[in-house]
């Protein structure tokens, strides 16, 4: 498909029809969709709130899918919808089957689909597979029944002077891994809140239960879903910290009951694990489809953060490599609906990352769980919106999925008033001149999560109205890069490579694929640079994709002249496949 550019770099008018965007990937074999897709992650409660109740919906996500289309995203994340409690933002899930009904119903969630599917959208939703919240029905039965099948759902112990004792996973809240619980007499296991007791997925009941909840909703139209805590699932539970047999055929079996309903059902894994393990997780290309990128997240966000190309480097080297045809893909993240896990930072930069992007005060202090800053990306940037538009054009030219946070894009900030995660997690930001910044007209009391706070004073608070469709605006640039993404194929098909350059806080990287290079040169400072790139192609064919610095192409290399924080996506036919 051929594509005009404007003078920038950008495609006008923006946005594709989305089968004719699908026609540039029209490479043959079976169509890996998520290759290739733009992923937003959102949290209905907090989007959009169409009846006046406070709490966001399913209707007004349906209401706001012309934003999301404008924005050029073509895949959603939802995150847990369905009835909970909400002591763990839906991650507490009482009943796997069924919709919140502060949120919608089981009829308006096939509506969205449909809407979805009419735009040629996809929908991937989060399965909590490794704990479900103490009101779910298989823990009441469990513990009221000792010779139930459901008590065998969940890991118990009498003699807690002699069981498995480890880390919880929230150490500020949690004294450890076993409650007790009154009715059954006995502790429970639980690597996360005390109200989230771990599945006992060792259990081939269990593990039947599982499969069919994944059925459930790819039958309603769901094409994939986020694993959540897929590391947890396979970590030693119980008294005797048993492991499963054969974790792999665990990711596997979902995979195969999946793809049974779905054949294109994409499984992602939210498994934060060390580097050397991450490959276990794709099990040869029968595991997982795609991990999310834990180690790219704290080193991609601090490097751009700190102005230096190092931590980029350093991510190469400790995750496997993603390449065209592998089994090996990342979901790719400068932020998401939690805390900023610095864990896989060296310890040395893990420190300073601490005290270099601390927010807050008076008892508002960003840092928590001993891992982490509860900040938004526009807390971590000071609201800078050339690093943040910087940020996501380095996160859309990465090898691997793209996933954009909901608000990163207009630079919502954080409130550091509200406790724990729920500080980056405050209702969309629509217009500031409405009651409750357009997000509801429900009384501020009344609010799922408050809207209007700002955590400390003198925080401007962004919203949509005041950037969409304003050219410059930092939804316009994040568009123009989640464009620029779609209509480049190299990314996701092409061969990545680093292309060194001087001075580091410039960092370039290259992709080859069909013939064609595709050149992306960031750079990380705030003050103006002129590089020199080595770049193989033919002077009279260059175009650029995005980005509007000045470059000049010359034999066997580009000189480019970036501004502070500018960025350029660089594309063109190689001299070894021109016959040069």
């Amino acid at each position: 498909m051929d594509v005009d550019a404007n003078a920038d770099g950008t495609r006008g008018p923006r946005r594709a029809d989305a089968a004719a965007a699908a026609e540039v990937f029209a490479d043959g074999g079976h169509p890996e969709w998520y290759r290739d897709a733009v992923v937003y992650s959102l949290d209905v409660k907090t989007f959009q709130d169409s009846d006046g109740d406070g709490w966001g919906d399913f209707r007004g996500l349906i209401d706001r899918l012309d934003y999301l289309e404008d924005l050029g995203v073509d895949c959603l994340w939802l995150r847990p919808f369905y009835p909970s409690p909400l002591r763990d933002n839906g991650y507490d899930v009482a009943d796997y089957r069924d919709v919140d009904d502060r949120l919608g119903s089981l009829d308006e969630f096939a509506e969205l689909v449909a809407e979805l599917d009419a735009r040629g959208m996809r929908l991937v939703t989060d399965l909590v597979l490794n704990h479900t919240s103490t009101d779910h029905e298989w823990f009441q039965r469990a513990r009221e029944d000792p010779d139930s099948k459901y008590h065998d759902y969940y890991l118990w112990t009498s003699h807690i002077d002699d069981a498995y004792h480890t880390g919880n996973i929230f150490p500020e809240f949690e004294d450890g891994v076993w409650s007790y619980d009154e009715v059954a007499g006995k502790h429970y296991f639980h690597q996360f809140y005390g109200h989230q007791p771990d599945l006992n997925v060792a259990n081939p009941a269990v593990q039947e239960e599982l499969f069919a909840i994944a059925e459930f909703w790819l039958e309603r139209g769901v094409d994939g879903f986020r694993i959540d805590a897929a590391h947890p699932m396979v970590l030693p539970k119980g008294h005797d910290a048993h492991r499963l047999d054969d974790p792999q055929w665990l990711f596997r079996e979902l995979k195969r009951r999946a793809r049974d309903v779905n054949e294109e059902a994409v499984l992602l894994a939210e498994a934060d694990d060390e580097p050397d393990r991450l490959d276990f997780y794709f099990a040869g290309g029968e595991g997982f489809d795609g991990l999310f990128n834990f180690v790219g997240n704290s080193h991609v966000t601090y490097g751009v953060g700190v102005g230096d190309g190092w931590p980029l480097y350093r991510m190469f080297e400790q995750i496997p490599e993603a390449e065209p045809g592998g089994h090996v893909w990342w979901a790719n993240f400068l932020r998401n609906h939690d805390e900023w896990n610095l864990l896989k930072l060296p310890h040395e930069a893990l420190e300073h990352a601490r005290e270099e992007f601390r927010q807050g005060g008076d008892g508002r202090d960003s840092w928590i769980f001993g891992r982490g800053h509860r900040l938004r990306l526009a807390d971590l940037y000071d609201g800078d919106h050339d690093r943040i538009a910087m940020a996501h054009s380095l996160l859309l030219s990465l090898p691997g999925t793209p996933i954009v946070n909901s608000g990163d894009e207009i630079g919502m900030h954080a409130d550091l008033d509200l406790p724990e995660r729920q500080a980056v997690r405050t209702p969309m930001r629509w217009d500031g001149d409405e009651p409750n910044a357009g997000f509801s007209t429900a009384d501020p009391e009344d609010l799922v999560i408050p809207v209007d706070g700002t955590g400390w004073p003198g925080v401007f608070q962004a919203d949509v109205a005041s950037q969409r469709g304003v050219p410059g605006s930092l939804f316009e640039r994040v568009a123009d890069a989640v464009d620029a993404r779609k209509r480049s194929p190299e990314v996701a098909r092409g061969d990545c490579s680093i292309v060194h350059v001087d001075p580091d806080d410039v960092w370039a990287h290259r992709f080859d694929h069909d013939g064609r290079g595709l050149l992306t040169v960031h750079n990380l400072a705030s003050e103006p640079r002129e590089v020199v790139v080595d770049f193989d192609i033919d002077p009279a064919g260059a175009e650029p994709v995005l980005g509007s610095a000045d470059y000049r192409v010359a034999d066997s290399g580009v000189a480019v002249t970036l501004g502070g924080c500018e960025y350029l996506w660089l594309r063109g036919e190689t001299r070894e496949a021109g016959g040069r």
